[in-house]
């Protein structure tokens, strides 16, 4: 009888624990790359370019982000765009990412930090860089075309840099991005 009763114990206390493990029904990693708009202020460029992404998800709701990006143009003026001269920006982050997932979306929200390079070259050959403090606060949404694969519908973010600019050391920029997410290691 007391093994009768150890055995069916044995099986209370494991069967959830299977049951558990086998809902996982989350990605364990993301991949996100696509295209990504940089509002640059309070310059006012206007500059496109990429955005890449990879989050490490630790439950359902909750993973670690791991972002970044670079952004390409020329600032105009009132009569156009300057001629010869080339701005860029780079950022490199990391931060918490809330996913609320349903079986067709996955909205989510984000708080990144980390650093910011702009750089910038008149006619190829003066170029000059400086590196900054970045956050961002933002979120987005995904459409789930599969088990493996989204379509990032878009991701809006507040980007704060803290370039030192003179008289304002604070700029708040605007990213959108939109492109293809991956999802690893889903059964």
């Amino acid at each position: 009888m007391n093994k009768v009763l150890l055995g069916a114990f044995f099986l209370l206390l494991v069967f959830p624990l299977s049951v558990t493990a086998q809902q996982t029904d989350y990605p364990p990693v993301e991949v996100f790359g696509g295209y990504s708009y940089l509002r640059a202020n309070p310059e006012g460029f206007n500059l496109n370019g990429w955005n890449a992404s990879f989050t490490g998800n630790l439950t359902n709701w909750f993973g670690i982000k791991g972002d970044f990006s670079g952004h390409y143009g020329s600032p105009s003026d009132q009569f156009g765009t300057i001629p010869g001269v080339d701005i860029n920006q780079h950022t490199f982050m990391a931060g918490p990412k809330l996913a609320y997932r349903t079986r067709t979306f996955t909205p989510y929200a984000h708080f990144l930090i980390g650093a910011a390079r702009a750089g910038t070259s008149i006619d190829d050959f003066d170029s000059t860089s400086s590196w900054a403090l970045a956050t961002i606060l933002g979120g987005g949404l995904d459409l789930n075309l599969s088990r493996s694969v989204a379509l990032r519908l878009g991701q809006a973010d507040w980007l704060m840099t803290r370039f030192d600019a003179g008289n304002d050391d604070q700029q708040n920029n605007f990213r959108f991005s939109a492109g293809i997410v991956f999802k690893l290691g889903t059964r």
